[in-house]
């Protein structure tokens, strides 16, 4: 019997990423609802020409932030061995080995940019010059935290995220569907998507969202939700991976299955 058979998962990622989320569900035998509360557009930067070339030239370490980072700046990524790559997350280090490129610096023990951070080419990168490849209005983090280290910073942004605006009678389905038993699990599988989804929802949404298990990737996200008053359980994967979210479900359902 499929692990997470009966299980409904509504999937709130962005349309191009929640694909293959869904297709992991489906296959576990759950239901995968998708409800994409942003959407993901290139930022207009003059495209791939002068404009990139010049702010890659020279460039000792290029970051990447996320794999939406890759697909909407994979014009940053240069000819081989023209500087050290670096990727945020498993899913940043597929896009870019999709495209053939080394990646030779990863987090260590991590998926976000702390853990980056920690990385030891990271560690004391005085006057080395860095591109960050990165969502307009993504954490600041990495480009404070390597300034503060002495590092030359550079900051790309190649893609914003867009608010989905959804119908009243589209917003008054969704809760019907909770209200029916209909949704057991809420995905969150970043803050940006958890503040999306809140602010969107209606007074009855907020009502349901309190009766279902949030999905997050990690302690951060967690803490968003609880500071926004989310007081609903929650279910914490190792990582915004999609085999790490399935595999978290899998647990829970486990667990509350007894076993």
């Amino acid at each position: 019997m499929a692990a997470l058979r009966g299980v409904a998962v509504l999937v709130t990622r962005p349309e191009r990423q929640a694909t293959p989320l869904c297709t992991l569900l489906e296959a576990e035998g759950a239901t995968a609802v998708r409800f994409p509360v942003l959407r993901i557009e290139a930022v207009d930067a003059g495209g791939p020409g002068a404009t990139f070339a010049g702010k890659r030239q020279g460039a000792d370490v290029i970051i990447f932030t996320s794999a939406n980072a890759v697909h909407f700046g994979a014009a940053w990524v240069g000819p081989p061995g023209t500087a050290a790559l670096a990727a945020i997350g498993p899913a940043t280090l597929r896009a870019l080995q999709e495209r053939g490129p080394e990646v030779t610096i990863t987090p260590a023990g991590g998926f976000d940019s702390e853990s980056l951070l920690r990385h030891p080419r990271l560690q004391q990168p005085a006057g080395l010059r860095i591109l960050i490849v990165k969502g307009r209005e993504g954490r600041d983090l990495l480009r404070e935290r390597l300034t503060e280290r002495g590092a030359l910073v550079t900051v790309a942004e190649v893609y914003q995220r867009v608010r989905t605006s959804y119908a009243a009678e589209q917003l008054s389905a969704l809760a019907a569907r909770f209200a029916a038993g209909g949704i057991d699990v809420i995905t969150a599988t970043s803050v940006d998507v958890a503040k999306a989804l809140l602010e969107l929802a209606t007074p009855a949404l907020h009502a349901e969202f309190e009766r279902a298990q949030w999905l997050v990737p990690g302690a951060r996200v967690a803490a968003a939700l609880r500071e926004a008053g989310v007081k609903a359980p929650m279910i914490q994967a190792d990582s915004a991976d999609d085999q790490s979210l399935v595999a978290a479900v899998r647990r829970w359902r486990s667990s509350a299955s007894g076993a």
